[in-house]
């Protein structure tokens, strides 16, 4: 795997660094060693979760777990397309309220990985879009929260600002400011 850090602190993309022949080709996508080695990320999987989305323009989030419950998460996508956001939620952080969004494909094989203390949303860019999560920790309802995904307080910048598919519980999630 190929392993580049990004602007907010803890979040990286992972690439998968091909081994072809007349069949294709053969990648690593997850190594527990790999990431520790190299990063000091001890993740172990509790989760691995899928979220199929019907429609082109389909957003979901910005979900986190409160403390104690963060969640470190990898993200790929495995049919489509989507724009993947990491939202910094750390007040410690020096990218605190920054985000990063990047394109996640059936296509560009990469993955997010999402830190422990940040929010996770994505658009749909594609109709009939899936999505794979490996999370290293249990979903806790009671820790579940987010926030709107057009909050102002984080200005992010969705690709498609028309026909939006939101489920009622992000869209009434509450605004960073109160």
């Amino acid at each position: 795997m190929k392993i580049s850090e990004l602007e907010i602190k803890g979040a990286y993309i992972l690439e998968l660094e091909p081994i072809n022949d007349n069949r294709g080709f053969f990648a690593r996508k997850f190594c527990k060693k790999e990431l520790k080695e190299k990063i000091g990320i001890n993740f172990e999987i509790c989760q691995a979760n899928v979220s199929y989305n019907k429609k082109k323009g389909t957003i979901r989030g910005l979900h986190y777990q409160k403390s104690p419950y963060e969640e470190t998460k990898i993200i790929s996508c495995v049919k489509g397309k989507i724009f993947d956001v990491v939202l910094d939620l750390r007040e410690n952080s020096p990218t605190y309220l920054q985000w990063y969004g990047v394109e996640l494909s059936e296509n560009n094989f990469k993955m997010l990985i999402i830190p422990k203390g940040c929010a996770h949303g994505f658009q749909s860019l594609e109709d009939d879009t899936i999505l794979n999560y490996f999370v290293d920790q249990y979903f806790t309802p009671s820790a579940d929260s987010g926030y709107k995904y057009n909050d102002p307080a984080f200005n992010i910048k969705w690709p498609i600002n028309n026909t939006i598919i939101i489920s009622d519980k992000d869209l009434n999630a509450k605004d960073f400011k109160e």
